[in-house]
């Protein structure tokens, strides 16, 4: 029998084991949190105290700037620099005439087709009025009149003859697009006419107007006071120098993380130099989020970007390439390229291309191929311009000279190929010099076979062609020589005038420039300074690739080049009063395996004063148009007279006195 005293006793050592597996448990659970807390977990928690209880910020470099001068001028031109731009913003629900708003908006920030936006809307307010008679005599008054939707269900405010509502959908007699001039007026009118529907929006809290609003155009916005709206600024690339030259400078773009990056041109290239350096800083800081003046910090200024002084000459670069926009315009051209070279440092003063962009408004392009620089990314068959440097090879090697004698029957045979002159022509007994200035492919055949394959091919490669010029500037390419390594002669033969090879307009320039520049080619350079942001300054001095020919050999090639432009197919490139060296280029382009029948790249590439040469160029036009009978838009009625009309231009602004 158990006594009560045993009996109380077991209760109590029950109750004691409950309780200890409690605690034990208990305890266990707490042990458990907080090895989570301070092993498992210590990182995710000490990052959170260091977001709260510690202060970081990046110190932005200042992006450097990209300056050109004159010749002879002292004073500094920015191509590319920082200004705050405004970001214009509208609230539709405070706008009470959206096309009145529109409109004044429109002009305050320098848009063009507000005048053609009225023009338009009156012809549409008659047609929609059944006043078609009207609507016809202004559309036949108006050059690009054609009825285009103005906006869809807004107010229109012309004084006496517009009523509201009348436009939901305009339609009238289509009237077709004749002229660029047109196209562009069609576009500007669309323009205003979108932002006066989005402005007649009167439920619509926000609407973008227009980004990267320069600081007089935003002060001429400002002083309409329209109600509803409002502008931020930013820090942003600003090109002031409109018409510059976009795919030689590039633009500031944004990377994968939306962070500010160069893209194509200098800004590419030089992206780093220009971008400067990154600082930061950092405190300890208390609960409300303010430093704590014994906490730790650390510091690290940044470091401004550099700026580049270019070679590009301000007054060579828009005079040069307006000329060439003109003549691919006059002849009908579907691009141009433009490279002015100094023979003696390499310096580049012009570069250009057409179609171009502008670089502050570098998404406004239908083409993404319009950003890569034609002169180094768009290798082409280059045709009768590659001639001189088959003679440079033959007349070094001592195997010709300019009155060596050929008899030429219109055709040569090369393996199992026939090559024959342009037009079938047949020339009979001629010389050297007689063959360059009539362009007669059966003459440079002749030159290259005298002076052996293979040494032909090794001054071709010497002269630059198939590698990279060096120019600092993204996405050059070297073209390809490729086929003057084929065991086959008649590779050799078509290179010895331009086909079967590609070469870039800037080779060709530089190539020029090496005979102009007593046979030395040298690199091309288009910046000429790097200016640190600590006031360092490197000056880029000429550099030397090799000597490719000798001295007396430039000379007479340069004699014989002359005698092309005094009586040969470059006489549209004189300049009266100066001896001018130079050479045309007529090439089939190359499509679907073959050469097109009606498609032709024209080029002229030269040099002058011949005495003492102070550019070499190239100008070359793509699929050039012509109302000829023979259907090709020749080098010598294209190319040559725009390399004569800029070659005058040089010799005035350079003030070059006459030599003849």
């Amino acid at each position: 029998m158990v006594s009560r005293h045993d009996r109380d006793q077991s209760v109590y050592s029950k109750r004691l084991r409950i309780l200890r597996g409690v605690l034990f448990a208990s305890f266990s659970i707490i042990w458990i949190r907080l090895f989570v807390l301070q092993v498992v977990s210590a990182q995710f928690y000490q990052d959170i105290a260091n977001g709260k209880y510690s202060l970081y910020e990046e110190l932005v470099p200042e992006r450097g700037k990209i300056t050109v001068y004159d010749f002879d001028d002292d004073i500094a031109y920015d191509v590319a620099t920082n200004e705050p731009r405004a970001v214009v913003t509208a609230d539709p629900r405070n706008i009470v005439d959206a096309t009145d708003a529109g409109k004044r908006i429109a002009r305050a920030l320098g848009w063009d087709g507000v005048d053609a936006y009225d023009r338009y809307a009156l012809i549409a307010s008659l047609e929609s009025q059944g006043k078609h008679d009207e609507a016809e005599s202004l559309r036949v008054l108006n050059t690009c009149a054609a009825p285009t939707p103005v906006a869809d269900s807004v107010v229109l405010t012309v004084p006496d003859v517009m009523t509201e509502g009348i436009v939901d959908s305009i339609v009238g007699v289509p009237v077709p697009v004749e002229s660029d001039a047109c196209v562009a007026e069609d576009a500007a009118v669309k323009k205003i006419g979108d932002l006066i529907v989005r402005l007649g929006k009167h439920d619509d809290p926000y609407e973008p107007v227009a980004q990267g609003v320069d600081a007089e155009s935003l002060d001429r916005l400002l002083v309409e006071k329209i109600a509803g709206i409002s502008y931020i600024l930013k820090d942003s690339r600003s090109y002031p120098e409109k018409g510059f030259g976009g795919q030689v400078l590039g633009f500031l773009g944004k990377d994968a993380e939306n962070n500010p990056i160069g893209q194509y041109g200098i800004e590419a290239y030089f992206n780093d130099f220009l971008a400067g350096k990154a600082g930061e800083i950092s405190s300890q800081a208390d609960v409300n989020g303010s430093w704590i003046g014994v906490g730790n910090r650390a510091y690290t200024p940044a470091i401004d970007g550099g700026s580049l002084v270019l070679s590009l000459d301000r007054t060579v670069q828009y005079t040069a390439c307006k000329m060439l926009r003109d003549g691919v315009a006059e002849y009908n051209a579907d691009s141009g390229v433009l490279v002015i070279i100094e023979p003696s440092t390499g310096r580049v003063l012009a570069m250009c291309g057409t179609p171009d962009f502008d670089p502050d408004e570098y998404s406004n392009i239908d083409e993404i191929s319009t950003y890569n620089n034609q002169a180094i990314f768009t290798p082409f068959e280059p045709g009768s311009i590659f001639k001189p440097f088959t003679i440079a090879a033959g007349v070094d090697t001592g195997v010709i000279m300019p009155n060596t004698f050929f008899e030429d029957v219109g055709f040569v045979q090369l393996d199992d190929r026939t090559i024959r002159n342009a037009l079938d022509k047949s020339y009979g007994r001629i010389t050297i010099t007689q063959g360059l200035e009539e362009s007669v492919n059966t003459a440079m055949v002749y030159a290259m076979k005298q002076t052996g394959k293979d040494t032909f091919a090794q001054y071709i490669k010497n002269f630059g062609f198939g590698t990279l010029t060096g120019i600092p500037l993204n996405t050059e390419v070297p073209g390809t020589v490729a086929s003057l390594d084929q065991s086959g002669l008649v590779y050799a033969g078509t290179a010895s005038f331009g086909q079967g090879i590609t070469v870039t307009p800037l080779q060709i320039a530089m190539g020029y420039a090496a005979l102009a520049n007593g046979g030395a080619l040298m690199v091309p350079q288009v910046v000429d300074e790097m200016r640190y942001a600590d006031g360092t300054i490197d000056t880029m001095s000429a550099k030397k690739v090799r000597q490719v020919i000798d001295a007396k050999t430039s000379v007479t090639v340069a004699g014989m080049l002359v005698s092309v432009v005094e009586n040969g197919h470059g006489k549209r490139a004189k300049v009266p009063g100066y001896w001018i060296a130079g050479k045309t280029g007529t090439a089939q382009i190359a499509q679907d395996g073959g050469y097109s029948e009606t498609a032709f790249n024209a080029s002229f590439s030269g040099f002058g004063p011949v005495e003492d040469p102070k550019f070499a160029m190239i100008v070359k036009l793509e699929n050039p148009k012509t109302s000829s009978a023979l259907g090709v838009a020749w080098a010598e009625s294209t190319a040559a007279p725009i390399f004569g009309d800029i070659a005058k231009f040089l010799m005035r602004y350079y003030r070059i006195a006459p030599t003849r």
